[in-house]
């Protein structure tokens, strides 16, 4: 039996006075898109089925490399961000994974799986930290992890990612997922084909302890902490990985891990098509990877990248790419930003399945240029909110994400429960 952390009568009664209102607006777009032949209820089972995975990181008040200030009812511990995970779970009804950080989220594997089994969680692929130093680890990855110049630290390094892969099994993971802050802030501070062959010689003892049901994701990064090379920059790199390692091995894109003006969505094409796609993480950034909230700067881009995924979807046999948010919630209540930010995910893939495919693929073989860009527009001006809501709603979840959170009062009560984190230190965790 699942345990629920928000009464589920709040529920209820919050969805009680917006039922009415749904159901109407749900048939008025039914009947607006059956005249574009489209079924409603058949978006609305695909939109149902879609789950994205919960950072159990992104549940706590994120920062900068100035400052952090936390909010009321920080989670203290594993344990704690577990809860505050199936909270969004209960609401919207589509994240039923959590995605763990080692050794942040270090605890007894046992316990961890009991803990999540209590609200019906599973979890997703676990994390592997080499970008910063814990405590009491023998070497340093101030100059590097897997591809550092000391046989030590690349050997510290491969074992901590062993350590994930184990930890993975006992909870019923079934993917290892490895970013790397290596790279160097000085021109001549590295050879860049030594410090590579570094990386690939450490990634590729970690992929031959590899389960033969696991996944391992590799994510690149344009910049930071290396502000003049990055080992793992780009996707071009990421694939070259993806294919010295082997069939098990995929590359994940992160949105916020581009120059701006990168066309992102032509990158997820481009792994598709060959095979080594292997998720995302949803934010959204303005400048540089500020991890903002998913579909708070550029939505539009947002549903071009599902485009192309509901395009692969027909294109490939057996393509199922991992999805996760991976946002820093600075300034709000991360409870908050991760629901709504499922919920733009879902939206995303809503609008895509309702671009007309036929007419598409018509408007490009005639070289029509605006047919082809305004049946894009014309799906993503589509106000798909009532299957969103619907959705939840036959699921259990909450028509309104936001007003039933609030309505519970979760931050206040866990408040009084989780002593108050001072403010005031620099890093992003």
């Amino acid at each position: 039996m699942t345990d629920h952390i928000i009464d589920p009568s709040i529920i209820e009664a919050e969805n009680a006075d917006r039922v009415d209102d749904l159901h109407a607006d749900y048939e008025s777009l039914g009947e607006r898109l059956d005249r574009r032949g489209i079924d409603i209820d058949t978006i609305k089972a695909k939109v149902a089925e879609f789950n994205v995975a919960v950072p159990s990181w992104g549940v706590g008040t994120g920062g900068t490399r100035f400052a952090r200030f936390p909010g009321l009812g920080e989670p203290r511990d594993i344990f704690d961000k577990i809860e505050d995970c199936a909270v969004i779970a209960q609401l919207t009804q589509a994240t039923n994974t959590v995605s763990l950080h080692i050794p942040w989220d270090k605890a007894d594997p046992n316990r961890l799986k009991q803990a999540a089994s209590r609200f019906s969680l599973g979890f997703d692929a676990m994390n592997s930290n080499t970008f910063s130093d814990a405590k009491g680890q023998l070497q340093s990855y101030k100059f590097g992890s897997l591809s550092s110049a000391d046989a030590a630290t690349r050997q510290q390094a491969i074992e901590h990612n062993l350590e994930c892969i184990e930890i993975g099994k006992t909870i019923g993971s079934k993917a290892l997922t490895v970013w790397i802050g290596d790279g160097s802030n000085f021109p001549g501070q590295t050879n860049f084909a030594t410090q590579f062959e570094h990386y690939l010689d450490s990634m590729k003892a970690v992929y031959a302890e590899l389960p033969d049901d696991w996944r391992i994701y590799t994510e690149h990064k344009m910049y930071e902490p290396a502000f003049y090379s990055t080992v793992v920059q780009d996707w071009g790199t990421n694939y070259i990985i993806a294919k010295e390692l082997g069939d098990k091995a995929y590359c994940l894109v992160d949105l916020g891990h581009h120059a701006p003006n990168v066309n992102i969505e032509m990158i997820v094409s481009r792994l598709a098509q060959f095979g080594k796609l292997g998720g995302f993480h949803f934010n959204d950034s303005k400048y540089g990877d500020d991890d903002l909230d998913a579909g708070a700067i550029d939505p539009y881009r947002l549903f071009l990248v599902f485009n192309e995924l509901v395009d692969a979807e027909a294109r490939y046999a057996d393509f199922h790419p991992a999805h996760m948010l991976d946002q820093s919630h600075n300034v709000t209540d991360p409870i908050e930003s991760l629901m709504l930010s499922a919920s733009d995910v879902q939206r995303a893939y809503a609008q895509a399945l309702l671009v007309n495919r036929d007419a598409l693929q018509g408007a490009q073989s005639a070289n029509d240029a605006l047919a082809a860009t305004q049946e894009l527009r014309h799906a993503y001006r589509t106000d798909v909110e009532p299957i969103l809501a619907m959705a939840r709603l036959e699921k259990g979840g909450a028509i309104d994400l936001l007003g039933t959170y609030r309505a519970a009062g979760y931050r206040a009560k866990v408040a009084e429960i989780r002593p108050a984190v001072e403010g005031g230190s620099g890093g992003i965790v």
